[in-house]
């Protein structure tokens, strides 16, 4: 189909995969882009443990990248996450890299906005799809402003690191649609993972879908296989909701996740629980490794209505027909 995420971003379906940190690699997010969709490799996409110096971030970005190439000829994107542009090390290397690649997508995933890594992107070519932490009218304002291309309508209900502002997705969508006065098109995230959700997204004024649980629940997703089964047996009242910096975090039940909802119950701080919970290490340990002793499990509240592990393939047209049927 075209439409205007789908001309900004050059592929053939208006759906973009959320990047989820540690949980994506180069075989993953080609099956994404091989089915029409923009798949985008995340911050620590292809790794298991933690590197700390600017030049092994960027080579492995680029090795996960040279896998896609070799997979697909499609168009992906690669997740960034800039902070203030006095001391930020990591961001501009990386987008040096990227205009290298020819890799023209990024999924910016920020608490701050800069204009800055707006002329950044856009000097090397590189569409900008902006998801606030927490969306906001004047947020929204502020990064049309600075020429963003797609913003993402982020509701409480996501798996990952939560909004701050407990605005569901059915109210946080037409909000930033609204604010968005059709100068760019707005993605729908959170609770988005089959036919009825995609539809309704559309329904409220989306173009597109940003889809992160139903995608992680694929065949070719990277996740434990313990932590795939687990997931698609529960549903959104099985999961744990728990404080922790900036706000939230949901997760399966487990030996540490049980342990933080005592601590978020029993009053501890948000960052003594983010201490404990390994802050997003804690993501690897209990989702890539499938360890619930020593990491979480997160997911939105989509997982409801995810019954079987299934491949990528499926699960992008049956969103899609979902966004056909509102269209």
């Amino acid at each position: 189909m075209k439409n205007r995420v789908c001309d900004i971003l050059g592929i053939e379906k208006p759906i973009v995969q959320g990047p989820t940190n540690w949980l994506t690699d180069g075989k993953y997010v080609a099956a994404i882009s091989k089915a029409g969709g923009l798949g985008v490799l995340g911050i620590n996409a292809g790794q298991k443990e933690s590197v700390r110096t600017v030049e092994e971030t960027v080579e492995n970005m680029r090795r996960e990248v040279k896998i896609v190439k070799g997979i697909t000829g499609k168009p992906f994107g690669i997740n960034i996450g800039p902070t203030d542009p006095e001391k930020d090390v990591f961001t501009l290397p990386m987008l040096d890299m990227m205009q290298e690649e020819g890799i023209n997508a990024a999924v910016w995933a920020s608490m701050s906005f800069d204009a800055f890594w707006v002329k950044a992107c856009h000097d090397r070519d590189i569409k900008i799809v902006y998801r606030a932490q927490t969306a906001t009218v004047e947020d929204t304002e502020r990064a049309i402003e600075a020429g963003v291309d797609i913003v993402v309508a982020t509701g409480f209900d996501e798996g990952g690191t939560i909004p701050c502002k407990v605005v569901g997705t059915f109210s946080i969508v037409p909000m930033i649609v609204d604010a968005a006065k059709g100068r760019v098109p707005v993605l729908a995230a959170g609770g988005i993972a089959d036919e009825r959700t995609a539809k309704a997204a559309i329904a409220l004024g989306a173009e597109g879908l940003f889809v992160g649980t139903a995608f992680l629940l694929a065949e070719e997703s990277v996740l434990a296989q313990n932590i795939k089964e687990a997931a698609v047996k529960a549903d959104a009242n099985d999961l744990l909701l728990y404080r922790t910096v900036p706000a939230y975090y949901r997760s399966l039940p487990g030996e540490l996740p049980d342990k933080l909802l005592e601590m978020s119950n029993a009053g501890a701080t948000e960052e003594e629980i983010y201490n404990a919970q390994h802050a997003y290490v804690g993501m690897r340990d209990g989702m890539l490794f499938g360890d619930l002793s020593k990491g979480y499990a997160s997911f939105g509240l989509g997982i409801s209505l995810i019954h079987a592990i299934e491949p990528v393939s499926i699960i992008m047209d049956r969103l899609m027909r979902g966004v056909e049927a509102a269209i």
